[in-house]
């Protein structure tokens, strides 16, 4: 063993080689600064006397499949500029850290293709020291976000447990990352963000993305006065399947022949489907004729919603206006109490479904993330520390592997 092996082999740079321990499977390798690395760790001076040394065991990279542990002699000098008298930096490691960092960029560059449990068996470490490294980094990149320049923002919420739990979210729909994840749902939740956001940043916000909720609707137009409100037109769709899936559960329980019971129960998401997009190797077109012949107020209600896609296919903003008014006209023309209360709805809220054609942005890419954020929860089987689900949560647009607990 020699001093160049250190300097190659464990990024050792100004360290003199001792000797090589071998202890219950493990490589000890002590080493000791050089005397140009004597200097005040608070203000660099090299004006120092020493006042002793200790012993510092640090983790570094395995050799093979042993673990390689550095003992290093550290001294502790006075400095005469600033009287302090410290430890020197070593470089190789953090303060109070146990590991060097070698030892920790080698977890954060198997953390993209292994999980955190595998990485802490294979290195035979603890699982909450691959934690706190992965946890440490990400604070580091994601605690404050870059909230300069924003443009477009999409805003949801996320059940993240049992009894009601939710993370409200808001993500930048231009590059995909997750800005905020504030506690609870509502307009309270979103306090954070708005304060982080600042005045200056709040007038370059252009439209923000939400679905129809009272609350998102008032904490966006008190706080961003300036940005236009886009409904989110798979939330609007949504709302109408709603709509058409309750029509369906009523006629269930109302009628009594059996057999146009099963036609009924089955044809759920025959009803939710596109048209273009039914199986005829399983004969849905077949049955959903069958089920829109059973009831004239659940067949008006499919054919809306259908009709209810083409405002957003028209060509521009004025022309789908027209398109909606007739869409709303005959909504609450129908005589059918569900429709009557979507065309209501739709009424209410088609200034922002308009909106769509000035700004043709949607909450999709966030639907898209929390779909990646189910999945990395169902992996984890569940998060204890929230503020480390949050930090997964903003990093998971540039995740290679949603790597789990």
């Amino acid at each position: 063993m020699s001093t160049s092996i250190l300097y190659h082999g464990f990024a050792l740079k100004e360290y003199t080689y001792v000797r090589t321990d071998y202890k219950e499977g493990a490589i000890i390798f002590t080493a000791k600064p050089k005397a140009r690395m004597l200097r005040c760790s608070s203000c660099g001076s090299n004006e120092v006397i020493r006042r002793g040394s200790s012993s510092r065991m640090l983790r570094t990279l395995p050799i093979g499949q042993k673990p390689v542990w550095l003992n290093i002699q550290a001294p502790r000098v006075e400095c005469r500029c600033c009287g302090v008298v410290r430890q020197i930096d070593l470089k190789i490691a953090a303060p109070k850290r146990w590991y060097t960092n070698a030892f920790k960029n080698l977890v954060l560059s198997l953390i993209g293709m292994m999980t955190m449990l595998d990485i802490s068996r294979w290195l035979g470490v603890g699982w909450d020291c691959v934690k706190g490294i992965v946890k440490e980094q990400l604070r580091k990149r994601y605690m404050r976000p870059n909230l300069s320049n924003l443009k477009y923002l999409a805003i949801d919420e996320i059940s993240v447990r049992k009894g009601h739990k939710y993370l409200t979210l808001i993500m930048n729909l231009e590059s995909g990352e997750v800005l905020f994840a504030g506690d609870g749902k509502g307009a309270d939740a979103l306090v954070p963000f708005w304060e982080m956001l600042g005045r200056g940043k709040r007038r370059k916000i252009k439209a923000v993305s939400i679905d129809l909720g009272a609350a998102y609707i008032k904490a966006v137009s008190e706080n961003l006065p300036k940005a236009q409100i886009v409904f989110d037109h798979f939330h609007v769709v949504k709302l109408m399947n709603e709509k058409l899936d309750g029509l369906r559960r009523c006629l269930y329980h109302e009628i009594n022949d059996t057999t146009e019971k099963k036609v009924v129960k089955g044809a759920r998401w025959i009803l939710l489907k596109k048209p273009e997009n039914l199986n005829d190797t399983y004969n849905e077109r077949q049955r959903l004729a069958e089920i829109l012949q059973l009831n004239a107020p659940l067949a008006a209600a499919y054919y809306m919603k259908e009709d209810l896609r083409q405002i957003w296919a028209q060509k521009d903003k004025a022309s789908a206006g027209i398109v909606l008014q007739d869409w709303i006209k005959t909504a609450m023309n129908s005589g059918v109490n569900a429709l009557v209360d979507i065309g209501r709805t739709i009424a209410k809220y088609s200034y922002g479904i308009l909106n769509w054609y000035d700004h043709r942005i949607s909450s999709g890419r966030l639907e898209g993330t929390n779909n990646k954020i189910k999945t990395l929860k169902r992996m984890a089987y569940g998060f204890r520390d929230l503020e480390f689900f949050k930090l997964r949560i903003k990093a998971i647009h540039i995740a290679t592997y949603a790597f789990t607990g």
